[in-house]
Formats: C-alpha cells, structure tokens, sequence
C-alpha cells in the first residue's frame, strides 16, 4: 500500500495545492513557492536580518540563537547609521495558524534592543513590528513562514494522508523476536481408515482445496472384504497425503487436511527474555521485507525447551484470512512487554526528520504546518510527547513523508 502512496506522492510532485483546478478548490491554490520566495525576497541588514524601513527610521529584525534559546534582537537605525538602543522603545507581535498570539516586549543591551522571552519554535507566523523614536510611531507587518504546505483535502486523501488527534496513549517497551509461520494445529485434521484395508481409489492430491464432506478415497475393508468411502471432515486444503491405489490403510493417517486461515506465528524466546515474554501480551508481527504489520497475542508456549539452545517456543494465533502468511515464511515480532500510559503521544510513523528537529505536521483547516518535538519514551506503534505541541491538535499521521517532500520541494526555509 506504500508503494501505491509513493506513487500518488509523485503524481502530486506539481504543487499539492494546486490539484484542483476549479470551484472551491480555487481558493486554496497558493503556491508554497510564491510563499517562500516572497520570504526571501527583502533587504538584509548588517547583522543579516529583516530591514524593515520607514522614512530615514529603520529596525532590523534579526532572530539570534547562538547559544542561547531563539530570542528577538532589534538593531534600530537613522539614515543608516547606528541609533543608541536606548532611545527606542519597541515591540513584537506574533500570530501563529492555530490563533495563539505572543507579544514581545525589548530592553536595550549593548548596541541592539533584546527580546524578553523565549521565541519558540516553529518560527512561522504573521509578525506586527512597533517601534517608536523621538516621539514618532512606526508599524509594520510581514509573514515569516516555514514548514508549511497548504494541501487540499481531496489531494490528502489521493496520497493517503490520514490523520489523528494528540492525546494520551499507553507506551510499551518492546523485544524484538525472530520466527516463522506454521499452521494451526487446531485448525488441521487428521484423516484416517475407518477399518484396515487395500487403498483402491484416490481423488484428491496435497495442495487440493476441498470442502467438507468431499470425497477423498475409497478403501476396501479387510473384514468385510466391503469398499466404503473417506471423506473430509473439514474444509481446507491438504496439506500431506500418506494414501495411493494399493497401499494398506492401517492406523496412520491418509491425508491431514488443514486451515490455510488458521496460522500461527511461533517464535523461540531464549533465556535472556524468557522472564520478559509472557502468554496475554501484543505482539505486531510482519514479514522480514515489506510493509505488512498485523496485531497479535501471544497464546501460549510449548512445554518443553530447546535442549541445546534452551529457548522455549512462543505462539501467537495469526488469522490469515487473505493467505498472505505462507507456512515457512519468517516474520519479524515486536512484543510489548511493559506498558504505561503517558498524557501525550503520536504515532511513531507519523515522526518526519525537519531541519535539527523531529516533528509531526500539525492541521489547521487545510495547512499542515511543522511542530517541533521533544520526545520521550518510543514504541513501535506510539511515541510519547515531552513538549511541542498542544494536546487535541490533529496530525499528519500516515504518510506524513508526503508533507516533508512538499515542503522541501517548495524551498520553504528557516528565515526571519
């Protein structure tokens, strides 16, 4: 199913934006590049910031973190030369796309005026800039922008980008188990003569599929001299057959017809996690190669050990209901062997690498916008949320890495 989004990821390659082409579809059409380029394209002052000019009155905006927590850092100018901080008084308004707004208030320091909080990331948001000199008010505004991508809903669905709500899950820490795909033996049955005899007819083979009451064999019984029918008592598909015209059918089995729904997974844990692994907990089990993830339990465990390596063999029914678990095949376990619940979490596949940062793409009506992460304890289906973003946002959750090719494609970068 990957594949199948990759490949719709590529089919959108031309800006997400823009796939609809009329109707309402119209109005969500702005060009993530136009975005970016209009960012980039203003005058850079001395220390590399946002000149922003009024008259001969001029404030670069520069947003300093070396070292330090990123803060604001006004340098205030008068025909371009250097004005003593001093005699400025200004301030900072941010707006961001979820609505939440900050004000920053400035104190001189040295040659520049220094912001009095902390300027958190993601830095993406509208700014109102004041400043006032000598009795004289000057306001600007400007978008700052970075990590988003505006993504109609019939694009998201086309590339298979689904979504999910922050909130509280359980985290579980996790062994990794290696094993293969047997068959069920409560799901097989073995089919045997009746009474001794010379096998005279067979008509099915291993690998047939038959139903219940097909006819299998015919055996001539050795007291009667009289020839009766054998026939399945299950549906499925035979999986051995011990019978051909002249053998003697005795008390071995002629044919063991089994369940290709029914498979387990069977796994040896070995000494160093037998204390960890226990019948009742989840397991995720998938193939060595591929996508395909299913949830399980692990059922039992075989009595006996291993003699050499003295691992003991885990079980977890595996329904197969497609035939995609193939008898033999070697899978991969993920057992979940502790769980505590955490007041935030994402999915671990939702998790995208954005610059320094690991991230998730926040939606706020049809924008997805990165929000930056300080993860805690990681599982293989949630990941737990120190900081970064609020509870009760909606995210990008599958196929999230559509999101991160948009954004790059789009040259959206971290500017100010």
């Amino acid at each position: 199913m990957r594949r199948i989004y990759l490949i719709a990821a590529a089919l959108l390659a031309a800006p997400l934006i823009a796939c609809g082409q009329a109707g309402e579809n119209a109005g969500t059409a702005e060009s993530a590049e136009a975005e970016a380029a209009a960012a980039a394209d203003y005058e850079r002052g001395p220390h590399n910031g946002r000149m922003l000019r009024d008259g001969d009155f001029a404030i670069e905006v520069t947003v300093f973190e070396d070292g330090v927590p990123p803060e604001y850092r006004l340098y205030a100018y008068r025909d371009d030369k250097p004005l003593d901080p001093k005699e400025v008084k200004a301030r900072v308004m941010i707006a961001r796309l979820d609505g939440e707004k900050t004000t920053f208030d400035f104190a001189p320091q040295d040659d520049f005026l220094r912001g009095n909080a902390v300027l958190v990331e993601p830095h993406s948001f509208d700014v109102v800039v004041e400043a006032s000199m000598g009795g004289k008010a000057h306001k600007w505004s400007f978008a700052s922008y970075e990590g988003r991508a505006t993504i109609t809903d019939a694009a998201a669905r086309a590339a298979g980008i689904e979504t999910e709500t922050v909130g509280s899950q359980a985290i579980g820490d996790t062994v990794e188990i290696i094993g293969r795909v047997e068959l069920d033996p409560a799901g097989s049955a073995e089919v045997g003569a009746k009474y001794p005899g010379p096998v005279v007819a067979v008509f099915r083979n291993v690998g047939d599929r038959v139903a219940k009451g097909t006819l299998l064999a015919k055996v001539e019984s050795s007291y009667s001299l009289q020839t009766y029918a054998i026939y399945a008592p299950m549906a499925g598909v035979i999986s051995a057959r011990n019978a051909n015209v002249g053998s003697i059918a005795d008390s071995e089995p002629l044919f063991v017809i089994s369940d290709p729904a029914r498979t387990v997974a069977t796994f040896p844990i070995f000494p160093r996690d037998i204390e960890r692994v226990r019948p009742g907990q989840q397991v995720q089990i998938r193939g060595l190669e591929g996508e395909r993830t299913q949830s399980a339990v692990i059922r039992d465990f075989l009595p006996l050990a291993d003699v050499t390596s003295q691992a003991v063999t885990a079980r977890a029914a595996l329904p197969n209901r497609d035939g995609f678990w193939r008898p033999g095949m070697a899978v991969r376990g993920l057992v979940t062997v502790e769980q505590r619940q955490v007041p935030l979490a994402v999915r671990t596949d939702a998790i995208q690498q954005f610059r320094d940062f690991r991230v998730v793409f926040a939606k706020i009506g049809q924008t997805y916008e990165v929000r930056m992460l300080e993860l805690g304890k990681e599982g293989p289906e949630w990941t737990e949320v120190i900081s970064g973003i609020k509870p009760g946002t909606v995210y990008a959750a599958e196929n999230s890495y559509v999101i991160k090719a948009d954004i790059e494609k789009s040259g959206a970068s971290h500017d100010h």
